[in-house]
């Protein structure tokens, strides 16, 4: 039997590489591996199911579950998680010095339902009461005011969601103060330049995100992977090989990263910031599964739902192929 060829489109993080690379094989598959920006991948996948396999948005696979018409079905593999304090952007002349100071506000999104969106609206709720409904949301391309929302969105009446003047984007409007606040997974291009008036909302995002760790005890999720369901159904043996291929690749690029006689990313101070991590998160910092991860999809999965953007409350399990739910131990 030939091994069959199947696109897979992913980011080129180092716990792709030993996959990419060929160290890491996938039972019974040729793939052929395109390395892409988040946003490429999503509106491919979405609007055209074009990859065999790829990342998927969490949000964005959420929405097309919950409606019944997503062409991917995922396995518990978490290319991307992050946390999300770097993630609110302010003007510093508008009197914003806490979370709570947003309430009345403008704030810019790329996208509403975009997954870090989700996970800060989740944390100024539930933190500092500030309610979608609070704010006025300005949704814009970051630098290109073409970019669209890929997903069709049903919002509450009481949230205001509007689109930015034409031919605007929301770093441009932030830049000129005709925004207060920008949320979104990237830096605005003003922050990057050094805005003297823009700044992160949080003073110390690391030791932000850390405190709320120790209290929730959540590493949040942005991306899963997803496999065309068609091939699921024609294959039943997929969701499982692709599934152990994907946590081989990762333990190697952990044991990688542990070892610092050679650091292999360009960062100075490698083995202090894993061993912080170790520390607040454990050994497995990063896990895979579906076990591990449960309670913090189901924390995702409810604020999604309360925010309406799923059209029912989706359980957790209902978001995996069945195959990929457990796996064989020795």
């Amino acid at each position: 039997m030939s091994k069959l060829q199947l696109s897979i489109a992913v980011g080129n993080y180092d716990r792709m590489r030993p996959l990419v690379d060929g160290d890491v094989q996938i039972d019974g598959v040729d793939p052929v591996f395109m390395l892409q920006d988040p946003e490429e991948i999503f509106f491919r996948a979405f609007r055209h199911a074009d990859y065999d396999i790829c990342e998927l948005s969490l949000s964005s696979y959420s929405v097309k579950t919950a409606a019944g018409v997503s062409p991917y079905i995922a396995v518990p593999v978490f290319p991307s998680r992050a946390f999300r304090h770097t993630s609110i952007y302010v003007r510093t002349d508008r009197g914003i010095n806490s979370p709570e100071d947003l309430k009345g506000k403008l704030i810019g999104v790329p996208e509403y339902q975009l997954t870090a969106n989700v996970w800060v609206r989740l944390i100024l709720e539930e933190e500092y009461g500030v309610k979608p409904s609070d704010v006025t949301w300005v949704r814009g391309g970051y630098e290109d005011a073409t970019r669209v929302e890929k997903i069709n969105l049903k919002l509450p009446a009481d949230v205001r969601l509007e689109n930015a003047p034409e031919g605007q984007t929301i770093s441009g409007l932030l830049e000129t103060g005709e925004i207060d606040a920008v949320i979104g997974p990237r830096a605005p291009s003003c922050f990057d330049r050094g805005h003297p008036q823009v700044k992160y909302l949080f003073d110390d995002p690391h030791q932000s995100a850390s405190e709320w760790y120790r209290r929730t005890a959540i590493f949040p999720i942005m991306h899963t992977l997803g496999i065309r369901k068609e091939l699921a159904e024609r294959h039943p043996w997929l969701p499982g090989a692709v599934t152990k291929a994907f946590e081989k690749s990762k333990a190697i690029a952990l044991a990688r990263l542990s070892d610092t006689s050679a650091t292999k990313i360009t960062l100075p101070f490698v083995e202090d910031h894993l061993r912080a991590a170790r520390k607040l998160m454990g050994t497995d910092f990063w896990s895979y599964g579906f076990a591990a991860n449960e309670r913090i999809i189901g924390r995702f999965l409810a604020q999604h739902f309360k925010e309406g953007l799923s059209s029912r409350l989706l359980e957790p399990k209902e978001l995996f192929h069945p195959a990929s739910l457990e796996s064989f131990k020795i």
